[in-house]
């Protein structure tokens, strides 16, 4: 994950695409568990793989949405992100999820704009 950016890059060039036709979808620890934030651009944040999609694509516009996954303030970062996930854990998830899927449908019917008004 954290050099995503890298396999990013070289989706886009084989398939001819530019940023703009992207729309990614990743965790973040700063968001409450089974919310979604929508964005058209913006920068990484303290997201290693967005920080190395940044890099490699030299650029920050692309559309994201950022899955809400909440952080136990006991347990490192990178085991919380990495590690395993219990029925409950991924019971309180779900509907994070499910709602990234829903503005992913948003934004190819609708538009990035409609998505952020409807789920931010």
């Amino acid at each position: 994950m954290n050099l995503s950016g890298e396999s990013i890059r070289q989706w886009l060039a084989f398939y001819k695409l530019t940023p703009a036709d992207i729309i990614l979808v990743y965790d973040d620890m700063d968001i409450e568990k089974g919310t979604i934030k929508v964005r058209k651009t913006g920068g990484p944040g303290s997201h290693n793989g967005m920080k190395s999609v940044v890099h490699e694509l030299a650029c920050t516009d692309f559309a994201r949405i950022r899955v809400g996954i909440g952080k136990k303030e006991e347990q490192d970062g990178i085991d919380f992100v990495i590690g395993p996930l219990s029925e409950e854990e991924y019971t309180s998830l779900k509907p994070g999820i499910e709602k990234a899927a829903e503005a992913v449908e948003a934004i190819l019917e609708l538009g990035i704009d409609h998505a952020m008004n409807q789920y931010n």
